[in-house]
């Protein structure tokens, strides 16, 4: 379902999960103008008219909390499977972002949804990318930024840059939801890795150094520091 102006696709689809009876798995709500989107820690997202990608997913599911990290990392791969061959040399950085170079060109957003009266429960994840963004655009944001625009030369039709993403996604949420996250580990490390590269995670005023030593069954950073392994949930990775 296509909108001209939406707050936010994460927001509107919620609500209507909560509202209406009849909610379909696999829901994709995109709007070509974002008002009040949001990603990890409150950023906001906001995209001018026709610039961006901005589309929820609706994904009916009774995983657990712990699951849902996996299904944001499974829906990066989608998102780098569907840039690569148009000459984007794009990979996934942990937990929610596909960057090119040290640029994020996507930022994913996912929430778990329980209705109390249907039992029905799934996952609602968000999905920014970067179309149609300027130079200028980009560097008047805080933090490093490009979009397919800027890496290709050339604009591109947000419709069918959704339509393009519908295969390489699907594929790898069913990978996520035969096995999660050990379905996809290979992958996701292969393309995240490599294991042994020297990573700083930030979270709130807390730093910590060290080595990747891989992830988690569920997704989680591993990092071998001088205390030995430690596991992280979440944080702003940097090298």
């Amino acid at each position: 379902e296509w909108y001209d102006k939406l707050n936010s696709t994460n927001t509107c689809m919620r609500e209507r999960f909560y509202s209406e009876s009849k909610f379909s798995n696999g829901l994709i709500i995109a709007a070509s103008e974002q008002t009040a989107g949001r990603g990890r820690q409150d950023r906001n997202w906001i995209s001018r008219p026709d610039t961006n990608l901005c589309f929820s997913l609706f994904i009916e599911t009774d995983a657990p909390l712990i699951e849902v990290p996996s299904l944001t990392m499974a829906v990066a791969l989608g998102v780098v499977e569907m840039l690569v061959p148009k000459g984007i040399r794009a990979v996934p950085k942990w937990p929610n972002d596909v960057l090119v170079g040290n640029k994020k060109i996507c930022g994913i957003l996912s929430e778990r949804v329980n209705h109390p009266d249907s039992q029905r429960s799934g996952i609602i994840t968000g999905i920014g990318l970067n179309v149609n963004m300027t130079t200028e655009e980009a560097e008047a944001i805080d933090r490093p930024a490009t979009s397919m625009l800027i890496e290709q030369g050339t604009a591109s039709d947000l419709n069918e840059t959704l339509a393009a993403i519908f295969e390489p996604l699907q594929y790898w949420i069913e990978q996520w939801e035969k096995g999660g996250f050990p379905a996809i580990r290979k992958t996701w490390t292969e393309k995240a890795g490599p294991i042994g590269k020297r990573l700083k995670v930030r979270d709130g005023e807390i730093i910590k150094s060290g080595l990747l030593a891989g992830f988690g069954d569920h997704g989680e950073l591993l990092l071998e520091t001088e205390n030995g392994i430690e596991t992280i949930w979440s944080g702003d990775v940097s090298q």
